[in-house]
């Protein structure tokens, strides 16, 4: 499976913004500064985004990023797709031309694998995310570094962030 830091770097920018949501606007430089990545790149992804509606932005003093709807409704396999990226277990990229541009002999168990994953993507939100003990613990830790990280997740609730 090929899933590129495009994928992963906008999944890791989604669930630090819904971490730090209610918190008012976040800054992309505060999300690139907390998850390491390069800040360009996070405007490149943000604007994949934004043009998904997952995120709005708020311009001017005091301005960034919000959630575009609550943190329950956000889902893992459409943020990578917004990004423009494919969970895609085959060797063609599922044009069937795996093989001396024929369908290869194990096309079908790659394809099912996929689409076995998306699934499981398309099930899993960033509240879900969110409510993970090991992830909590790394927000915490990053905030740590940087601030406070104000989430109490005990009222984290469905259509809460």
């Amino acid at each position: 499976m090929r899933l590129t830091t495009k994928g992963r770097y906008a999944v890791t920018a989604m669930l630090d913004l819904a971490f730090h949501h209610g918190n008012g606007p976040i800054t992309l430089a505060d999300i690139a500064e907390r998850q390491d990545i390069s800040l360009s790149y996070l405007e490149q992804l943000f604007s994949r985004l934004r043009k998904r509606e997952l995120v709005n932005s708020v311009r001017g003093p005091g301005g960034g990023y919000t959630l575009g709807r609550g943190a329950d409704e956000i889902f893992v396999a459409e943020v990578i797709s917004a990004v423009d990226e494919k969970v895609d277990t085959t060797r063609c990229g599922g044009d069937n031309n795996c093989q001396k541009n024929e369908r290869c002999l194990t096309h079908d168990l790659w394809h099912d694998l996929s689409d076995q994953i998306y699934d499981y993507l398309s099930h899993i939100s960033l509240h879900d995310l969110m409510k993970r003990r090991g992830v909590q613990q790394v927000a915490q830790r990053q905030d740590g570094q940087q601030g406070t990280l104000s989430v109490d997740m005990n009222s984290v609730g469905v259509g809460s962030l």
